[in-house]
């Protein structure tokens, strides 16, 4: 299992990916919106999505996990 976590608190503005989606390295995953600036979140390593931990609206903190990949 691999998380992508946020890097930075913010409100989830959008979320580039479903459930079952295959993303590659660098793909962007959910973009958080901070002090009004778009920050997009990468995947960090290829996989299949398994799990979306967050809906649009949420505000996370850093390190909160946002998608689970397998």
């Amino acid at each position: 299992m691999k998380q992508v976590t946020a890097s930075m608190a913010g409100t989830v503005w959008n979320i580039a990916v479903s459930q079952g989606d295959e993303v590659a390295a660098g793909q962007s995953v959910v973009v958080l919106e901070s002090m009004k600036m778009e920050i997009p979140i990468e995947a960090e390593t290829a996989g299949t999505v398994e799990e979306i931990k967050v809906a649009v609206g949420d505000f996370v903190n850093e390190g909160d996990v946002l998608v689970v990949l397998a």
